[in-house]
């Protein structure tokens, strides 16, 4: 059996053993997929740890820079208690529609608003808008944008603001300096923001699974 075999069935097997049956969650997939999105949902145990990390954190207001069809947007929805808010941002008129459905089906309509159009455009009008800034922002959008999308999020967080960033391992190859890759580039350059910026603490944590190899960076913006 090689490597991926192990990794994905290792997965499979945390997920069965650690999760309760979720037809909502399993509808949100196959919406998700006869619509024919792009099948780079985050798998079922990197959606529980993003729940579960909200819980923790006690999140109130969370911003998601991704939305796709909503399966990451859910699990998030339902970290938040009944007067919690997420607001995702989606650059696809499609993918909005898709995320709007299964986010009804998931009954967290009232919780969570989707923004649809360039992360870039939108981010200035929250800062002017939301009144309270963000507990927790998860960033899993274009590759070539990270670097934006942090100085965005330092932006709209306060001390104690969670940030999370997926897919920075890139199944290896964000060493490659010479990369023709524009999304491994702005993976490197948004581990170079990170480390000369003294507004956040972070660490990166590399992850296998049904997803393959890959990993996100977490950080904790400072007091």
């Amino acid at each position: 059996m090689n490597k991926s075999d192990i990794w994905q069935d290792v997965d499979l097997y945390f997920s069965s053993m650690l999760h309760e049956n979720d037809e909502v969650m399993d509808k949100i997939l196959t919406a998700n997929a006869e619509a024919n999105l792009p099948a780079i949902d985050v798998s079922p145990n990197q959606g529980k740890f993003l729940y579960l990390l909200a819980k923790l954190k006690g999140a109130k207001h969370i911003l998601e820079i991704g939305t796709l069809g909503g399966y990451s947007s859910v699990w998030l929805g339902r970290a938040l208690p009944h007067d919690g808010k997420l607001i995702t941002l989606e650059l696809e008129h499609k993918h909005a529609e898709v995320a709007e459905k299964n986010i009804t089906l998931a009954g967290l309509e009232n919780k969570i608003e989707i923004k649809v159009g360039p992360a870039l455009d939108i981010l200035p009008t929250l800062k002017d808008q939301e009144k309270n800034p963000f507990d927790m922002i998860f960033i899993d959008a274009d590759k070539q944008n990270n670097p934006h999308y942090l100085q965005w999020a330092l932006q709209l967080s306060k001390p104690g603001t969670v940030i999370l960033v997926d897919n920075v391992v890139r199944n290896g190859k964000v060493i490659e300096d010479n990369s023709d890759d524009d999304s491994i580039q702005g993976t490197r350059q948004f581990i170079h923001l990170l480390s000369e910026e003294s507004r956040i603490e972070t660490t990166a944590l590399q992850t296998v699974g049904v997803k393959g190899y890959d990993g996100f960076v977490m950080g904790v913006v400072k007091d």
